[in-house]
This record gives structure tokens, sequence and C-alpha cells, in this order.
């Protein structure tokens, strides 16, 4: 059973590879030097990585793919996309090569407001709570000044602060629910800072409230912390072009358009379908948010969250007929930022941004949104012509001659089989091991 350690943080990385190894490895030399192969030789790079989290012991690599010809607000781009599965660049590219020649994307920014909560106990009347807030209002708004000095020259900065009552679900439970524009960037660090402080304000004017004190009655802070719930921070996305022009191989434009809106209107009927369905939206958009150095797990709680805002989780893309025109669309939050964090720390971040033609953050919630319609599209297409497998398992193909260390040989003559045959695991071991004999 491996012991218990005190200061492992105060050890160097060779030596918290050591006790990992002695513990946990069995002393594996092969585990020890997969660690160590991937360490960079720049010892300035690897120091910079090693910065980014707490006790780094080698790094961890995904590819960036590019998906080519996103035509966006008549604005061509290639999107940088930092996956582990496959088929996801093949199917944005595909996507996007699709609709390059029926028009090109259309993407909007509907609003960017964030928002965060300073959350407080209040066991006593809430009118007297309110009286109080309105009081000291404007003393939580001067207590930030400091704070949003900066933010405020770049166009950000505090909106609101509101009272919200919430002692009918939760008793003596208020909040402070503040709202802000941060610009290009995320605004996390910024917003939690001026949460702490109205916090500290608001038990401060508390503690000399006559009201308060003459009750003994005080409000007790319990947290302040943003919120990646953020339904007031939206873009949009969308397609369309006239039925007739989605003919494809097999198939009219009428019969594709007519199984496609079903196919959506299925996932907004049914959750289990839904899940699935909003799951292949985001590996569009998350692809993009790693590679940008942003926070994929705060846009994936905060999506999901939109995708049941109505008390039932349903699809976040939306198609109809109308006429003889197909639409097909998309609206989700994204709360992402184009500087602060790693956006323009990481050096692989940095290309990817200039690859992106150097995007402002609500360009860059444009690009994110049709990065995930795309995606949607190619994955809905695929479910209800030739099926997801077909693709998926060519794709997949790689991986399962990788797991099996085929040589080149192998490879290029197992791909020239099942560019006729259907793919699956048994099928490629039977395969490989045929020739092997």
């Amino acid at each position: 059973m491996p012991n218990p350690i005190s200061g492992f943080s105060k050890k160097n990385k060779a030596e918290k590879i050591a006790w990992l190894a002695s513990q946990y490895l069995e002393q594996d030399p092969d585990a020890i030097e997969v660690l160590k192969n991937y360490w960079h030789q720049d010892e300035i790079l690897q120091q910079l990585h090693d910065d980014f989290i707490e006790n780094t012991l080698t790094n961890y690599y995904l590819p960036l793919g590019i998906a080519p010809n996103f035509l966006i607000n008549e604005n061509l781009y290639a999107l940088p996309m930092v996956t582990e599965e496959s088929s996801v660049v093949a199917a944005a590219s595909n996507a996007a090569k699709f609709w390059l020649d029926r028009g090109g994307f259309k993407a909007e920014v509907i609003s960017t407001v964030k928002n965060g909560q300073v959350h407080f106990n209040y066991f006593g009347n809430v009118t007297e709570m309110t009286t109080f807030f309105n009081k000291i209002k404007p003393a939580l708004i001067a207590s930030i000044e400091d704070i949003q000095q900066n933010m405020k020259k770049r166009g950000g900065g505090l909106l609101d602060i509101t009272l919200q009552d919430h002692t009918k679900e939760l008793d003596g439970y208020f909040q402070l629910h503040c709202t802000f524009e941060t610009g290009d960037a995320m605004g996390a660090n910024f917003i939690n800072s001026c949460l702490e402080t109205f916090a500290t304000t608001l038990e401060k004017e508390a503690a000399v409230y006559p009201v308060f004190t003459k009750a003994n009655k005080y409000p007790e802070v319990v947290m302040s912390i943003l919120s990646n719930y953020v339904p007031e921070c939206t873009v949009r996305a969308s397609v369309s072009c006239k039925v007739k022009d989605l003919a494809q191989k097999d198939i009219t434009g009428e019969e594709f358009a007519t199984k496609f809106v079903r196919a959506i209107e299925i996932a907004k009927t049914a959750p289990r379908r839904a899940v699935t369905h909003n799951k292949g939206a985001m590996n569009g958009v998350d692809a993009l948010v790693v590679a940008t150095g942003n926070d994929f797990r705060a846009v994936e709680a905060g999506v999901h969250a939109y995708a049941a805002r109505t008390g039932k989780y349903t699809s976040l893309t939306d198609a109809k007929i109308e006429g003889d025109t197909f639409h097909f669309w998309i609206e989700i939050p994204l709360a992402i930022g184009t500087v602060g964090g790693l956006t323009r720390l990481h050096p692989v971040v940095k290309v990817a941004f200039k690859i992106l033609q150097q995007p402002d953050a609500k360009e860059l919630m444009k690009i994110m949104a049709v990065s995930g319609l795309a995606q949607n599209f190619a994955a809905v297409r695929s479910l209800t012509t030739t099926g997801i497998q077909k693709g998926h398992m060519k794709m997949h193909l790689m991986n399962i001659l990788n797991q099996l260390e085929a040589t080149a040989k192998e490879k290029e003559q197992t791909v020239a089989h099942f560019t006729e045959h259907a793919v699956s695991h048994s099928a490629v071991v039977t395969f490989v091991n045929k020739l092997r004999n």
C-alpha cells in the first residue's frame, strides 16, 4: 500500500517522479521514461509549462488539426482544433466545404453580459434587508473603483447590483446578483475580485447598521463567486439555402431536408437523444476552446445548463423548412476571452490566434458557435444518410492499427482492404493477424 507524503510540492520534478515510481509505478523504468520523453528539450519552454499548474511531472500532448474553408460572415477562416476524437476535424472540414458552396455561415453576438453572486444568509425581516441594500448600494459600487479602473478604460466594468431574495427556496438565503462587461477578457479574476470586495463591504456596513445592531441579526456571507451560467452572454450561428441545393448522392434535397428537420425535432423532444446530439455540437466548440487556451469545463457547464433552461434538457440546435428554404441554427452562451490566462502565454495558443486572424472576444464567440453548428450538421447529416459509424470507424482505423503496432506496409494493406469493407475492431485485428500469418 502506498505511503502518504508531506512536502511533495517542494520537491523538484525528478524527485516527484522518483517518489511516484516507488509508490505507484513499481519502479517501472518504461513508465518513468515515458514521462521524461514528453519534456520539452527547451528548458525555458518546459519551465513555462511547469508553471501552468502545480506538481507538474510532464506534458500531455493532444493533436492540433486544422479545419479549412469556413466562410463566416463573408470572411474565410481555417479553424485550429485540439481534440483526441477521430473524425471531429474531418467532419468539421466536410461541413465547412458543404456550406462554402451554399453561402457560408452567418453569426452574430446577441449579448456579452457576465455575472456573479455574493451568497449570504440573513434570518431577519426581508423588508429591512431591502432597505439596507438600497442604502449601501452606492458604497458597494464605490468599493470596487480601484479594481475596475483599468477594465472601465477598456469599455467594461460593473453593470449593476441587485438584491435577490431566495428565502422561499432556502430559509434565510439572499444574493447580491452582479452583472459585468469584461470586453476581450473572460474576466473570472476581475469578477471574483469585485465580488469578494462587495462581500467585505456588505459585512462592514452591516456591522454598524442600527437596525441590525439593535436586533443582533446580521447578514453573513457564505461565499462569493462568479457564475459559469451566462444566459445573457450568447451568440447565434446559422446557415440556410434552397432545399433543392441540399441534394446529394442518392437523396433529393427535399428528402434530406425533411429527414434532417425530423432528426432535430427528435433531439428537441427526447433528452436521451439531446445529450448525445449536443455532445456532437460541443465536439466542435470544445476543440476550438482548447486550441485558444480557454476554459472548456466552464463552457461545457454553462452550455448544458442553457440547454435545460426551460426545465427540460433539449437540443441546442434548431432547423426548419420555410417555403423552399432550409434553415439550421444554434444559439449558445459563451463566456470566453482573447486576453488573460493562457490566451497570450501558451506558445501554440498564440499561433492558433494568428491562424484565426487575431479575433477579439466577440469574433471568437462567433467562430466557436459556427464550429459547433458545423459539427452538429455533419453528425446529423451522417446519421440521417449513411449512418455515423461508416465515417467514424474509417477515421478510427488508424488508431486501431497503432494499437496493434502495425508496420507501414501492414497499414497500407489494411487501409486498402477496408475501403471496401466495414471497419470494426475485431475485423481489423483478424485482417492484420492474417497478414502476419
